[in-house]
């Protein structure tokens, strides 16, 4: 057996058995061994090499296996037919590595373009509200047909004027006798109150007018809605009996309701602005007297009207007079206006 197994290792004829050991020394063997055994491409090792019987055996430099030992060697046609490809690792190691590099590359890219949108649009918004306040204050307030055809009439910088077939009046005639003659002198300033909550939008704003009117007809017995104009939390103006008829609080006078209840709540600014270009327009149009006073219901009568918030803002507009009905001196007395004259009763 021994014998059979030199055969295997293919260089049988190089080596030399020590009687009594079973050794096998390839250093003391008086044949000459071949320098190139282990580097000579044409002299290649059997892919298995069995060892028994046998002790002390050194294969390579400094390498030893004591007892049984079953080496077995894989070259790359055993590699390939196991099923395993060497460079299978190498390859996907550097696919995997060029798909991170350019999936980084394209979320760099991203977030880059993110920002730079993120940055654009700040610079727009806040140079659009820079131009818009310079030019609030410069820009020509505008009257009449300055719209389109089948669109809301404005009063310039959006304020629409929405009519009462609009928000939907009721089709039931109102028994309206007094008309407002102008130019009017004073202008009353009330709100809606009892604890209204202001609206924002025209859908619900016709339907707060709406109450508002079918509330006015059924509850106070009033031939219609009881201001002449409403002006909404978006600034839009609804229009109540108009510039034609004089209103409920005084026969002599516009009155402007905010809708709402606003020693609850504060007005907009779109609110305020709508307010003062309904007012311009009354002044250009000659119904409102070009001097005209501006009071709060509250200085005619016990009442909470307009409520605190919007009287602490109307109390800085130019237009604003400071009368009282209590201290004195009396709204209109300067025009003879008796205290019964402030509740018109239509």
């Amino acid at each position: 057996m021994p014998h059979e197994q030199d055969q295997t290792l293919g260089v049988a004829s190089l080596l030399q058995t020590r009687p009594g050991s079973g050794r096998r020394d390839f250093s003391s063997h008086s044949t000459t061994m071949p320098q190139n055994i282990f580097t000579n491409p044409a002299i290649q090792p059997s892919s298995v090499i069995n060892l028994s019987n046998s002790t002390d055996v050194v294969i390579g430099p400094m390498t030893q296996y004591q007892g049984p030992v079953s080496i077995y060697y894989m070259d790359a046609s055993l590699q390939t037919a196991a099923g395993i490809n060497p460079s299978n690792s190498s390859n996907n190691s550097r696919k995997k590595s060029k798909r991170l590099t350019r999936n980084t590359i394209l979320l760099g890219l991203l977030v880059l373009l993110v920002l730079i949108m993120a940055i654009i649009i700040v610079f727009l918004e806040l140079n659009r509200t820079h131009v818009g306040e310079m030019g609030l204050a410069n820009k020509a307030i505008l009257f009449g047909n300055s719209y389109a055809d089948g669109t809301f009439p404005n009063l310039g910088n959006g304020h629409l004027i929405i009519d009462r077939d609009q928000w939907g009046s009721t089709d039931q005639p109102v028994n309206l006798t007094r008309p407002l003659i102008g130019p009017v002198p004073y202008v009353v300033i009330t709100h809606i109150g009892v604890q209204s909550k202001p609206c924002n939008t025209m859908y619900k704003c016709s339907i707060k007018m709406r109450t508002i009117q079918d509330s006015s007809i059924a509850e106070k017995h009033l031939p219609d809605i009881s201001s002449n104009f409403y002006v909404s939390d978006e600034g839009n103006i609804y229009v109540g009996r108009s510039w034609e008829w004089a209103n409920t609080y005084a026969n002599n006078t516009l009155a402007i309701a905010f809708m709402g209840d606003y020693e609850r709540y504060v007005p907009t600014k779109r609110q305020l602005e709508g307010v003062q270009h309904l007012l311009s327009h009354g002044v250009a149009m000659q119904i409102l007297d070009v001097n005209y006073k501006m009071i709060a219901l509250n200085q005619t009568r016990d009442s909470l009207s307009p409520g605190a918030n919007v009287y602490r803002e109307i109390k800085k507009w130019s237009h604003f007079y400071h009368c009282d009905w209590k201290k004195g001196p009396k709204c209109g007395s300067e025009l003879g206006m008796k205290d019964a004259d402030w509740f018109g009763h239509q």
